[in-house]
């Protein structure tokens, strides 16, 4: 039972703590919510980090969850610049880590989200090196980006995955000579396979990027605290002005570990360990976003998805649960990336393994196609490039799991629609 006098604390001020605070005023509850971000900026959406406000294509104000005046107005307390220290699940209270005072809560929800991974080499301390999760690393970049645009300058970016491909379309449009050093043998293996893989690495080395795969940086060299090398295990050396790190991150949950909540295998993505419900161990705590690993029944595994569509979804569910709604998170998992002149939108989950068929549905030479992976004519997942308005067929077809007739599948001219049922 809910009621005025209760209160709600969320921990973590990116996009899922946001929507869950907006989302709790919206279906009426009307007791304490208090939201901590350990960021000094209001909560905003990342996604603009790597593309609109990195390219110089929207201003900072575009990328905040509400204006900063809606927190106020909507009565939820918006702690900034503080970080939680514990979380006392008997006394049920978090400890402010500045001055030590406590805060005691009915329920929690934990929206610590990921934290990028870091080079462990040497050199990693010079100036010239990035990582990017924050605004204010993007706004550093953007600086950076335009001065090696100006100077003919060399990035170097360490993986090839969304955010590393992301920032090679954006470090080349500043004009900056871009090489990124890759493990694997194409860019985003992990995502799509070497099917798709190969097609975002021609994409970029028809825009000037170079490629350097089954190799990993071992050192960065430098001169009076500034970058001038970057060197990997095979023995090369490319020159660098700048490095980026794009390796990955991980979830947040030094929180949650010390809490004693249980978390899940890190070999399968780790995470907060949470039900369908986006409930932990603890029944009064919930997590959502970045950081929560919960059961898919669609896939018949445990996910942790890292998109921005998991925040936006994840933190209304986790909301909605913590005012005892009884509805299950099943969101299809879905993102998108614009590179280029390529716009691309992904739905589902197909690891390489899991598929046994890539279906092309369209010109995948001209780049507008759509493509999907199929295990036994079962559509795992698919992913529309330059082709619009299809997410809901696209993700019809995922739910319906059933097995389709795959030439019908690669017919543009059959619609999607009459295949989604």
């Amino acid at each position: 039972m809910v009621d005025a006098d209760q209160t709600f604390v969320i921990v973590g001020g990116g996009l899922a703590g946001a929507k869950a605070a907006e989302t709790l005023r919206a279906e009426g509850f009307t007791g304490r919510v208090i939201l901590i971000c350990d960021e000094h900026d209001h909560p905003y959406e990342r996604p603009p980090l790597s593309k609109g406000y990195l390219l110089g294509k929207a201003g900072r104000d575009s990328v905040f969850v509400h204006e900063p005046a809606w927190y106020a107005q909507h009565d939820v307390e918006l702690h900034l610049g503080a970080t939680v220290a514990a979380v006392d699940r008997a006394a049920k209270t978090v400890r402010f880590g500045e001055d030590g005072t406590t805060v005691r809560y009915d329920k929690l929800l934990l929206a610590t989200g990921a934290e990028p991974r870091r080079l462990d080499i040497p050199g990693t301390d010079l100036a010239g090196v990035h990582h990017l999760r924050r605004l204010a690393h993007s706004e550093r970049l953007k600086g950076v980006l335009t001065s090696l645009g100006r100077d003919n300058g060399h990035l170097v970016i360490a993986g090839a995955g969304w955010i590393g491909l992301e920032i090679a379309a954006a470090a080349r449009g500043y004009g900056a000579e871009v090489t990124v050093v890759h493990r694997g043998q194409t860019p985003l293996h992990s995502v799509l396979g070497p099917e798709l893989g190969q097609l975002f690495a021609e994409l970029h080395r028809d825009h000037g990027v170079r490629f350097h795969f089954g190799a990993t940086l071992t050192e960065i060299t430098g001169q009076d605290g500034m970058v001038l090398a970057a060197r990997t295990d095979d023995g090369e050396e490319h020159p660098a002005h700048a490095v980026l790190a794009a390796i990955g991150a991980a979830p947040r949950t030094s929180l949650a570990e010390a809490a004693g909540l249980e978390l899940a295998d890190p070999a399968s993505g780790g995470g907060v360990l949470v039900d369908e419900r986006l409930r932990t161990s603890d029944p009064d705590i919930f997590a959502a976003g970045d950081v929560a690993s919960f059961p898919h029944a669609l896939f018949d595994t445990r996910l942790r998805v890292e998109h921005w569509a998991n925040a936006l979804n994840g933190g209304p569910a986790a909301a909605r649960a913590m005012l005892g709604r009884d509805d299950i998170y099943d969101r299809v998992p879905y993102f998108f990336t614009d590179q280029y002149d390529l716009g691309m939108e992904y739905s589902g989950w197909a690891p390489p393994g899991s598929y046994d068929q890539v279906v092309i549905r369209g010109d995948a030479g001209k780049r507008e196609f759509i493509a999907f992976w199929v295990r036994e004519g079962r559509v795992l997942a698919g992913m529309n490039v330059n082709v619009w308005d299809v997410t809901d067929p696209v993700q019809r077809l995922i739910r319906s799991r059933e097995a389709v007739d795959t030439e019908a599948l690669a017919d543009p001219h059959v619609p999607l629609e009459s295949l989604a049922g």
